[in-house]
């Protein structure tokens, strides 16, 4: 048992705010809930009730899983009246700024239950419940209402707001009309004949159908993002009222099917027993409350994608709100996800259907929400294909997977020895990868706005021959487990480990980030050569790791991961705001990524074998589970303190690092 598991052993239903928070406007509105269903959609708010994003609401449908994701159902606005009293439950923030009514002041209490975010309302001497969730592989979304507590019924008046957009977009207001009808369980909303109809039920309640604009619906969020939209509309579809008993339950349910499951306790015990499912499954019951809860956000990315040799394919979803399944981020995050979770079969699934759409040597680097053709501009997410493979068969012998896999990276080698897109390419004579192409953005600092690319880090970029090395590496190894010839592979990977030695500025005690640039080699102190030190086949030697360590420790280490630039560089930018031009500009150029505090913990695990500090670096972003994203890990920070979350609330290769790290940790 590690020091680690000193931290208070909070029960995953044990994150909770009380009124400081709940009570607190910028508090409780700065913090974001999330559920998912596994096939791309999700439904997504604040604590304290108002939209602040254009990606909030309660069902946003992947209407092509995992992708297309559509805005159907807004909000619910509800209104309890009591023993003579009105006590409105939800909050707006309209176009004046104004934040009317403050539903929140009502808020109790706010908690996951698991992965459920559940809210309390205390009114007089009664306390209402809400609990939301998602089921799991279908597009249908349960609001859950019980009067847990109350000496006489209460009644419940609800304002169900819809919509039918693009989950990227903002809705101008009667844009178009929503046809809605009255079913038997509730009732039938149609943007227009050409579009999917979905559906509000519930069993216990009517709804009276509507069709009323509510309009100028402002989001801070977008606002500060320097968004062009930064006020919304939606349609009010429908009423329903409904008298509580104390002791009693209402289900509102919003889908894309008319035969959803309208008992809402026999769902609430679905999703409760998966969620179980899940813990047992990663054998974490008994672990530390932030493990038990990164388990559950894990969760939360993994979707199917079917692809035309497999329905039941797998794919990760980079972060929510917004990212679909990218390649890097997919192969980064799939340790932590999958493996040290306990599971393996997605992971296998996730493997295979990226073997699909290798094209040239290379996996895609992203799949486009509206499903175009798979974008390739990429020169690390391929080879971060051998790292996530190589720990996948160390978790678990699987020689048919290997068999199957293996002549897709051979293949791979193959196209990177003799060249593929844009540049890539091994040079023959110090045995490094060069890539590059003006306009184009291939490594993992891949902002671009318009035709600017922010960080081209064109020539050899460091962490992607580390990465060369480490997969020549596994392809030896694996050739060997065949019985195949390994020799070629061997010379190969010796022969990049020679010329790595290039990368070394022994003045500075740390790495170049790309040698051989079109303005020659770039000495700037970043933290892509922590990968060269955290890789399990590493070219650095014992020296260089622990000078890397210590260069990355004193100039980018920060409580939440690490600064994507030394602070004393001159292009370095410590606020992560604005519009989208101010935004991407600073987005690798000092901004703090999460995830990286997984390759620091490693290579200094490597360097020092020490465990107490690992645990004390990644103690912080455990403690962060408290905000921003409830349960999840943030996708960056401000570079400057006091490093504010910024960007996804929830992001797949933050909370997947924060998993493998902890077991790497416990391990030791």
């Amino acid at each position: 048992m590690t020091q680690l598991a000193a931290l208070p052993r909070w029960r995953v239903t044990m994150l909770e705010f009380g009124r400081e928070v709940c009570g607190d406007t910028v508090a409780a509105e700065s913090r974001e809930w999330l559920v998912t269903n596994g096939i791309g959609g999700f439904a997504m708010g604040t604590l304290a009730g108002p939209l602040t994003r254009r990606y909030h609401g309660l069902l946003v449908a992947a209407l092509k899983p995992p992708l297309a994701r559509t805005l159907l159902l807004a909000k619910l606005d509800e209104t309890a009246s009591y023993l003579g009293k009105s006590y409105p439950l939800f909050s707006n923030r309209w176009a004046d700024g104004t934040l009317e009514p403050a539903g929140f002041h009502y808020l109790e209490r706010f908690h996951l239950e698991g992965a459920i975010p559940v809210w309390s309302y205390a009114l007089a001497d009664a306390l209402l419940e809400k609990r939301i969730w998602m089921e799991q592989g279908v597009n249908t979304t349960y609001v859950h209402y019980r009067l847990a507590r109350g000496s006489a019924p209460l009644t419940l008046a609800i304002k169900a707001l819809a919509n039918y957009r693009d989950y990227h977009h903002t809705t101008a207001p009667e844009a178009w009309s929503m046809e809605v009808t009255t079913t038997a369980d509730g009732l039938r909303l149609q943007a227009d004949p050409a579009t999917e109809p979905f559906y509000l039920l519930s069993q216990e309640a009517a709804f009276k159908a509507q069709e009323e604009w509510y309009t100028d619906y402002y989001l801070p969020v977008e606002a500060y993002r320097g968004q062009d939209d930064e006020v919304d509309a939606h349609v009010l579809a429908g009423l329903l009222d409904f008298d509580l008993q104390p002791g009693h339950s209402l289900t509102v349910v919003a889908s894309t099917t008319a035969a959803a499951d309208l008992d809402g306790t026999a769902a609430l015990r679905r999703r409760r027993d998966y969620e179980r499912g899940l813990l047992e499954q990663a054998q974490v019951i008994r672990q530390p409350g932030p493990i038990q809860q990164l388990v559950l956000a894990a969760d939360q990315f993994i979707v199917r994608r079917a692809t035309d040799q497999e329905a039941d394919g797998r794919s990760i979803i980079a972060g929510y709100p917004w990212f679909s399944d990218w390649g890097r981020d997919t192969m980064i995050a799939l340790s932590g996800l999958t493996l040290q979770t306990g599971r393996l079969n997605e992971a296998a699934k996730i493997l295979r259907t990226f073997a699909r759409f290798v094209d040239q040597g290379m996996l895609p680097n992203r799949f486009p929400d509206l499903g175009e053709a798979p974008e390739y501009n990429t020169v690390d997410a391929t080879l971060w294909y051998f790292e996530a493979i190589r720990a996948y068969l160390a978790a678990r012998q699987d020689n048919a997977l290997l068999v199957e896999l293996f002549p897709v990276l051979q293949e791979i080698v193959e196209w990177h020895r003799r060249g593929t897109r844009y540049n890539i390419r091994m040079d023959p004579g110090d045995g490094l990868i060069y890539a590059g192409q003006t306009g184009v953005q291939l490594t993992w600092m891949d902002a671009k706005i318009d035709d600017w690319v922010v960080t081209p880090r064109i020539g050899k970029p460091v962490e992607i021959s580390a990465l060369w090395y480490n997969a020549l590496r596994i392809m030896a190894d694996l050739a060997r487990q065949l019985g195949q010839p390994a020799d070629e592979y061997q010379d190969m990977a010796e022969r990049t480990k020679k010329g790595f030695q290039r990368f070394w500025h022994t003045k500075a005690g740390h790495c170049y980030d790309v040698l051989d640039g079109p303005e020659g080699d770039d000495l700037a102190l970043r933290p892509n050569q922590l990968l060269a030190a955290s890789l399990p086949h590493s070219p650095l030697t014992t020296r260089q790791r622990h000078q890397v360590v210590d260069a990355c420790a004193r100039a980018l280490l920060t409580s939440h991961g690490l600064r994507s630039l030394a602070p004393d560089h001159p292009d370095y930018i410590g606020h992560y705001g604005g519009d989208r031009r101010q935004r991407d500009g600073a987005y690798h150029q000092g901004t703090v990524w999460g995830w990286l505090i997984g390759p620091f913990i490693s290579a200094h695990l490597h360097a020092y074998e020490d465990r107490l500090a690992a645990q004390r670096f990644l103690r912080p972003l455990l403690i962060h589970l408290t905000g921003h994203g409830v349960g999840s890990a943030s996708e960056i920070f401000d570079g400057d303190a006091p490093f504010t979350p910024r960007g996804c609330p929830a992001q797949a290769w933050t909370v997947a690092e924060l998993l493998r790290v902890w077991h790497l940790i416990q391990d030791r």
